[in-house]
């Protein structure tokens, strides 16, 4: 795997525009372009559209969209681009936060008027370092359905979609032009398919544990619940190319894994009201401090495990999330009329948790959390009890290839690349070095403003260079 040289290579076929990837970035991606009149191809190394996109909630945080609007939700993206950074602690390249936040409204509004993607302002509580209400998701909450509408819309756009493509290489010729790629399909075959300009949605490294373990050496051990073939292959390519990487070691984690069940269960649980206590019955971070970072708080306590404590109220909430639904039909769902109850059914002291949850109480009342979250928002935790054991679980990296604001791939130099684009997990994020610094949403916020852009600027530059 790596770049061949354009001599003596012959292409089966030449496309306008060549895509590598079919989540949610690619699809965006493929869309845009074909929104431009251009042809494009997207190749897909699994059987069917998925990637990291349909593990996720589908939840894509954006300002100014007509649901906020008709919600009277009074954002911007200077109020955006704001919360980003505040989260990032100042790493996040302020150009590039900026021209993803006033891209995202118009993105978003395209989605559903144009593409009729189902998208919805999912509001009653806001996600850790959110001031406005701004994540837009399909009514299921699921990124199955949201690659399930982007799938249907690139059916309806005549979008060309090959499945169980992997593209082992790039070819470029000497000035760094990306001239094709080659394909290999299942029975060992390959072809040669050739481009005007090339896309690179296929994601981060999570699925590496080589690289992983290089970049993220706190998290080599961890549950990976990302997409199992996100090797880094754009990463790799772009290395090979002379692109500019940065921040390798940012990456989304998460603190509420159903274990063993392996579900994603809601952090609007512990947004609303809900806490996180160890094996021993105690909490052990303030769970406002982000569903990322959490991921390390929970995998350091006894076991690498946490229990997630809520009552009625918050359980009712988590039933408007499909996959909190599948975790309770699998039986992760444990609840009892009363704390020693619950302490028994979880097999921890039933003394411990009940004194913990007796402060939160105090801490509802005004006392001083010293952790630093602030409970008085929300009301007290009453009984019935329900819980859920949880690990913490690696997602997707968020470094990788700097784009510039049309995501067009940067060379270490400083100079664009003649005809490559990036995006998604392919692309360095807006979160910064580090787990600390992602926001919500900051995933699929980059698959699919950045996939728009490089749609756009892709077909636009070919219409360009060749007229057509």
């Amino acid at each position: 795997m790596g770049i061949l040289k354009a001599a003596e290579i012959e292409f089966s076929v030449t496309v306008p525009v060549l895509v590598i990837g079919a989540g949610a970035c690619g699809l965006v991606a493929a869309l845009a372009a074909r929104g431009e009149r251009a042809d494009v191809l997207v190749l897909e190394r699994d059987r069917v559209p998925s990637g990291s996109t349909a593990l996720s909630s589908g939840m894509i945080p954006a300002c100014g969209t007509r649901l906020q609007s008709e919600a009277d939700v009074d954002d911007s993206p200077a109020i955006m681009a704001a919360d980003i950074l505040n989260k990032a602690e100042g790493e996040a390249d302020q150009e590039m936060v900026e021209a993803i936040c006033r891209a995202s409204g118009p993105t978003i509004d395209w989605l559903i008027d144009d593409l009729a993607i189902e998208l919805t302002l999912v509001s009653g509580f806001l996600y850790p370092g959110h001031s406005h209400l701004r994540m837009h998701a399909p009514p299921s909450r699921t990124g199955e359905d949201l690659i399930g509408g982007l799938t249907r819309a690139a059916e309806r756009m005549d979008v060309d979609l090959m499945t169980s493509a992997h593209v082992t290489d790039l070819v470029a010729n000497e000035d760094t032009r990306i001239v094709g790629v080659r394909v290999q399909r299942p029975d060992g075959s390959s072809e040669f398919i050739g481009c005007d300009s090339l896309i690179l949605a296929c994601n981060g490294f999570g699925g590496n544990p080589k690289l992983v373990r290089r970049h993220l050496p706190d998290m080599a051990d961890a549950l990976y619940f990302g997409h199992g073939r996100n090797q880094g292959d754009a990463i790799l390519w772009g290395a090979e190319l002379g692109a500019r990487l940065e921040h390798l070691g940012s990456y989304q984690g998460h603190g509420s894994v159903a274990c063993p069940h392996n579900i994603l269960i809601t952090w609007a649980l512990m947004m609303e009201g809900g806490i996180q206590v160890n094996a021993e019955g105690k909490r052990f971070s303030s769970e406002h401090q982000g569903y990322s970072e959490q991921a390390r708080a929970v995998l350091a306590q006894p076991g690498g495990i946490a229990w997630n404590i809520y009552d009625d109220r918050l359980h009712l909430l988590g039933q408007e999330f499909d996959d909190y639904l599948r975790a309770e039909k699998a039986g992760a769902i444990v609840t009892a009329p009363d704390l020693v109850s619950l302490a028994g059914e979880l097999g921890i002291p039933a003394n411990a948790l009940a004194t913990t949850v007796h402060q939160v109480t105090e801490y509802v009342r005004g006392q001083a959390d010293p952790f630093g979250r602030n409970f008085a928002a929300k009301p007290a935790l009453q009984a019935p009890y329900y819980a859920v054991k949880v690990t913490g679980a690696l997602f997707h990296t968020q470094g990788g290839i700097v784009v510039d604001g049309n995501a067009r791939a940067i060379k270490a130099d400083g100079r664009p690349f003649p005809n490559l684009f990036a995006g998604g997990g392919a692309a360095c994020g807006v979160s910064g070095s580090s787990d600390r610094g992602y926001l919500s949403g900051n995933g699929l916020l980059t698959a699919v403003v950045l996939g728009r852009l490089a749609g756009t600027s892709a077909a636009r530059q070919v219409r360009d260079r060749t007229g057509i």
